[in-house]
């Protein structure tokens, strides 16, 4: 009796496909969740494509376009399951700096024929327009982390994934605080953990790549981080990058 495999789908938005990479750069471990799985849509990896339903989907990016308003409708229609993977999917990503500015702008800026690009107003996060099952923070994820989250739902159990800070990540590797020892700005304290405490590691305050952490505490740090040497417009930049529209830390900083 040959066995059913659950059917994994891969799925791209608005994104630099980074987050997919992420997924195979798992190498030896790519093999054995290949052969637990039927791929059945994943455009980085293979152009060969299976109808669904899906047990469970991988949505990478945002929406930036009414179509892919539409399609992502389609996705949760067609999946048990569906998690969100990457700044892009879950707080609508770097693109998400038109939130704060006049998109018309921009397009003129960078196209030399914008009147042939159609764009909605605002890049959003995926729960922004479906029901969501889970959200894997990063740019890009944690390969490991994905690797878990897949595993977690395949198994029908709850990830494995931290909920704390970056700042957990430094005393586990035994990283000086960047803050205490050199007076560096740093986003630590209320960014999500997973990247390993990279950036303190070398002596380089965190930039907040994996996003807010579960209860981010943006208004003490702000103070703090004036103390050290940053003007208003330091800390709009600080916050304002791969998850410049994740509510704690849009609302660390005022509109403009």
């Amino acid at each position: 009796m040959t066995m059913v495999k659950p059917k994994l789908a891969v799925w791209k938005f608005a994104s630099c496909d980074g987050c997919q990479l992420s997924l195979l750069d798992l190498e030896d471990e790519l093999l054995a969740l290949a052969d637990a799985v039927e791929l059945a849509e994943f455009r980085e990896a293979t152009s060969g494509t299976v109808d669904g339903p899906y047990d469970l989907s991988l949505v990478e990016g945002s929406i930036t376009t009414a179509h892919d308003a539409e399609r992502i409708r389609a996705v949760r229609d067609a999946s048990k399951a569906v998690v969100t993977i990457g700044a892009c999917a879950t707080a609508g990503g770097i693109q998400a700096l038109r939130n704060f500015g006049d998109v018309d702008e921009f397009v003129e800026a960078v196209y030399a024929s914008p009147e042939y690009i159609s764009t909605l107003t605002t890049s959003t996060p995926i729960a922004a327009h479906i029901a969501v099952d889970f959200e894997l923070h990063g740019c890009p994820v944690n390969k490991h982390q994905l690797l878990e989250v897949v595993t977690a739902f395949l198994h029908g159990r709850k990830p494995g994934i931290p909920s704390t800070s970056v700042c957990t990540e430094c005393k586990r590797r035994g990283v000086v605080c960047v803050t205490v020892a050199h007076g560096t700005p740093c986003l630590g304290p209320v960014t999500h953990a997973g990247c390993g405490a990279l950036c303190p590691a070398y002596n380089r305050g965190c930039y907040g790549c994996f996003g807010p952490m579960e209860t981010p505490n943006t208004t003490a740090l702000v103070p703090l981080l004036r103390n050290l040497g940053l003007t208003e417009r330091g800390v709009e930049r600080v916050f304002r990058t791969f998850n410049a529209d994740a509510e704690p830390f849009r609302e660390a900083v005022p509109r403009g």
